[in-house]
This record gives C-alpha cells, sequence and structure tokens, in this order.
C-alpha cells in the first residue's frame, strides 16, 4: 500500500475525532457511571466500522482478482484506488478500536489482553481471534508492501488469504461483543455475500486453464495491481 505515515496520522486523527464527536452525542456525560462506559460504547463503534471497512476491502479485492476481471471486466484502475483508500481507513479504525479496549478498564481485556492471544480477562477466545486477526492483517499489509523480498508470486497467494482473516474477525465480532445478537443481521448481511463472492471467483478460477505470463505482457488495465511479479492469469477467450 502506498499511503504514507503521514496519511495514516491524520486519517486517524479524523476518526478520532469523529468518534469522541459521535460518543458525546449518544452518551452525554451525565453521570459518573455513563462516563466510565464511554470508551467503551467508543471502541465497540470503532471496531463495527473497522470490519465494515474490512468488509468493502475484500470485496474489491475480490473484483481485482477475480478470473473475469483480467478478460472482461477490466475494472482494475477504478477499483484499486478504492481498495487502497479502504485499506487505509480500516487500519486507522482498527488502531483506535484496540487503543480505547486496551486502556478501558470497563472493557476489561488490558493491553496484554489485546496483543496476546487468550489473556483477556473478557471473553478470552473470541478476543484472541481478533487478536489473531490482527496480526494476520499486518502480515498481510506488510508482504503487499514489500513485495520485492519476496519469491515471485508469493505475495499475491499471501494477500488472497485476507478473505479467510476477514471471517476470522468476523467471528470475532459476532462472538466477543455483547451486542452481537443484536447485530446478527449486520454480520448476515455482510459476510454471506462475501463468502458467495469469494466461492464465485474460486469456482471461476477453478473452471479456466491458466498459464504464467510475464510482468510486462499483462493488459496495461492491470499493472497497478500485477506489476509486481508475474504471476498465473486466466487465458483470455479467442
Amino acid at each position: 500500500m502506498r499511503a504514507s505515515v503521514a496519511t495514516l496520522v491524520i486519517v486517524g486523527a479524523i476518526a478520532a475525532l469523529v468518534a469522541l464527536g459521535i460518543t458525546d452525542h449518544i452518551l452525554p456525560a451525565a453521570d459518573p457511571r455513563t462516563l466510565s462506559v464511554r470508551p467503551w460504547v467508543a471502541a465497540r463503534a470503532m471496531g463495527i466500522t473497522a470490519y465494515l471497512m474490512l468488509g468493502l476491502q475484500i470485496v474489491a479485492g475480490l473484483v481485482l482478482s477475480h478470473p473475469r476481471n483480467t478478460s472482461e471486466w477490466r475494472k482494475t484502475k477504478q477499483v484499486f484506488p478504492w481498495h487502497e483508500m479502504l485499506t487505509v481507513f480500516t487500519w486507522a479504525f482498527l488502531a483506535l478500536h484496540v487503543v480505547l479496549l486496551s486502556v478501558d478498564e470497563y472493557a476489561n481485556v488490558g493491553i496484554v489482553g489485546a496483543l496476546v492471544p487468550g489473556l483477556s480477562a473478557y471473553r478470552p477466545i473470541p478476543v484472541a481471534l481478533g487478536s489473531i486477526a490482527l496480526y494476520a492483517l499486518i502480515f498481510t499489509a506488510a508482504t503487499a508492501k514489500w513485495t520485492r523480498l519476496l519469491p515471485a508470486g508469493w505475495w499475491l497467494k499471501i494477500h488472497r488469504f485476507g478473505v479467510v482473516v476477514f471471517f476470522v474477525a468476523w467471528t470475532h465480532a459476532v462472538l466477543a461483543g455483547s451486542d452481537g445478537a443484536a447485530l446478527t443481521p449486520l454480520y448476515l448481511a455482510t459476510g454471506l455475500p462475501i463468502l458467495a463472492g469469494t466461492v464465485h471467483r474460486w469456482w471461476t478460477a477453478r473452471g479456466r486453464p491458466q498459464r504464467a505470463v510475464p510482468a510486462d505482457a499483462v493488459s496495461p488495465d492491470a499493472v497497478p495491481y500485477r506489476r509486481l511479479s508475474p504471476v498465473a492469469v486466466p487465458l483470455e477467450e479467442s
């Protein structure tokens, strides 16, 4: 991803201001108890927002990596900037989610519980899934940024693992939140279409013969997404 550190800081600051404004509007500090749960509410809102951003990011990735995008749709130039921007916003809201949960005594997660899987006092297994998804996202993002350090084609194989990470995050979201039952329609409305899209992409790729092509032979429409290494792409129909 080409976003700079300054961009991430700016987006994170904007996300923090939005979180504070929304929290103050929904839960004004009218009494000590309300004041004590405000960080938890903000953390929960940031987590849900990060989950939605991640879902949109995965959808964009499925479009970019779909075999038909190479030969028919050719939407890489339009979709790739959105995929990149969604990555920035996902990290901004995710960072706020982790930080707020780590410092909030009401959440009972703690810094160690948020960073080390299984050590959270609050729902250790669901929270551990969130920590695992966080580290998997870091690994996926790092390998996408420093592709030249990997053998040709490996970054794309690792990047496609992102859809698995999404469903780990999905399970974390469903099980970790005390409002998981109330948000079940949201989780179904986001998880099922992504699952269907993943299966459709896999089924389409499975039914097409593939051949390896050099990076400079790829269509210009696919350059932003595939320029870093030779990959296997579907044979175009004659």
